[in-house]
């Protein structure tokens, strides 16, 4: 079975950075989930007919990383006829040679619970906002709110709603760097591959 690392937490904590970099470092494929989300909404129109008509090339559809489009993957995502109709192109995705890495809301808990490696990275509120402000050139007391409004729409959702899996490793990267935050997802990877 091939390798698989399940990466979850909030918007902006730095799961996507790391789930690149650990990626590319171990030869793995690397899908952004949120990025279906993203699509589906993007797609407007009935979201569980855009869900199952989204194409690999409707992913890289501009605009996917604007806060407008995170509003909609987070509305969309509610949905649970369009989750059901993502899960399986997510776990096919997850089940390709030679690994995978995933990262999203829900991954370790829902897409792959048996995941070897799940981690659960977290960053204080007002570090999250700074940081997406600073990707997007928004403010970030308004980028707050928005993230703020986002983290509980997305805990509170009753199909899969975004919370750590009872053995995923929380990594907090509030103070860390991001060569720091790689460094240490790398090490937990490295300990899971050599037992």
């Amino acid at each position: 079975m091939p390798f698989t690392i399940a990466i979850d937490g909030p918007a902006a904590s730095g799961k996507g950075t790391i789930a690149r970099a650990l990626a590319q470092r171990f030869g793995f494929l690397h899908l952004d989930t949120g990025l279906l989300y993203r699509a589906v909404g993007a797609l407007g129109g009935d979201p569980v007919a855009a869900a199952r008509e989204l194409t690999p090339e409707d992913l890289l559809r501009p605009g996917l990383r604007s806060a407008e489009a995170g509003q909609a993957a987070s509305q969309v995502a509610a949905i649970p006829e369009v989750r059901a109709v993502l899960v399986d192109f997510q776990r096919r995705f997850a089940a390709q040679e030679p690994g995978a890495v995933l990262d999203g809301r829900d991954i370790g808990t829902v897409i792959c619970p048996g995941a070897q490696l799940k981690l659960y990275v977290v960053a204080e509120d007002e570090t999250r906002a700074a940081r997406r402000a600073a990707e997007l050139g928004t403010d970030p007391a308004a980028m707050l709110a928005q993230l703020r409004e986002r983290d509980a729409r997305d805990a509170a959702r009753a199909t899969a709603p975004l919370r750590a899996a009872p053995d995923a490793v929380v990594l907090d990267t509030t103070a860390l760097t991001i060569d720091e935050a790689v460094a240490r997802a790398v090490a937990l990877v490295e300990e899971r591959l050599s037992t």
